[in-house]
């Protein structure tokens, strides 16, 4: 079916590698985008009394590499189902020997190492958003306490820097990112962070470490299968996280993220 201008969920996660379904018995529907098709049908679920979207980045199955993804339909089709804030549990790996596989980050910056991705809506007019903080400040605040509430240990705070992929990093770019002091390698995380500020959304990674990066241990690199198989081992604990995290989003947006597009004149009605 194709959905109606009617809200239809409030909240969203964007699932990551491994995060193909939020919760079993969802109701699936499509929805049609100005720029395509999503990565697959979104979910909706009832949490807490919110409504709740799920929608996997890479569709289920992991169909969709990293730099195939259709990120502005994603967010694009979100936001027409009344979503105002988004989680966005990933995939990462380590830049620091200290944050081992397992460990859960909550970054606060973001440095984007992509190409050829489409990352605006705004193709014609003057619209240049905010995004200096790349993540929204109340989003990582409900992460956190979430995190304390499910005896999760987080790391607060970090940069992730996000690469174009598919494939991994060389062992001299990850010595060069780490001595750049950031701290996780992604490749998904931009442009889907600042599409979703250029519409007003909220949005908060969790970042799941699956593996050190090649340049941080001499003896080892990183393999397809070695992220997928710590990220299975792990999806029921960020799955648990997640949804503790989605009852503590505000119910009142007075984060900066709502604001980003006062006073600004946009070619085009958002949805």
């Amino acid at each position: 079916m194709t959905t109606t201008a009617t809200p239809a969920a409030e909240l969203a996660v964007i699932g990551g590698s491994g995060f193909y379904e939020l919760l079993a018995d969802a109701e699936r529907i499509t929805v049609d985008t100005p720029y395509g098709e999503p990565s697959d049908a979104i979910t909706l679920s009832e949490i807490g009394g919110r409504r709740v979207a799920f929608l996997p980045r890479h569709g289920r199955g992991h169909a969709v590499p990293p730099h195939g993804i259709n990120y502005r339909a994603n967010l694009w089709a979100l936001r027409s189902l009344g979503v105002r804030q988004i989680l966005a549990p990933c995939a990462v790996g380590s830049l620091r020997p200290e944050l081992g596989p397992g460990t859960v980050v909550v970054p606060d910056q973001l440095v984007d190492r992509t190409s050829g991705r489409a990352q605006t809506y705004y193709e014609r007019g003057a619209v240049h958003v905010s995004f200096a903080d790349p993540y929204c400040a109340h989003g990582r605040e409900a992460v956190l306490e979430a995190a304390a509430a499910t005896g999760t240990e987080a790391t607060d705070g970090g940069t992730m820097v996000v690469i174009q992929g598919p494939r991994f990093s060389t062992r001299a770019e990850s010595q060069w990112y780490a001595a750049a002091g950031w701290s996780l390698v992604n490749m998904t995380g931009h442009p889907e962070a600042v599409l979703a500020r250029e519409l007003a959304v909220c949005y908060t990674a969790v970042a799941l470490v699956t593996d050190h990066d090649a340049g941080i241990d001499a003896h080892q690199s990183v393999s397809q299968e070695e992220v997928f198989k710590v990220f299975a081992q792990n999806t029921e604990r960020l799955r648990a996280l997640v949804l503790e995290t989605l009852d503590r989003l505000p119910k009142e947006r007075t984060c900066g993220c709502a604001a980003t597009l006062a006073g600004l004149e946009l070619p085009f009605e958002l949805p």
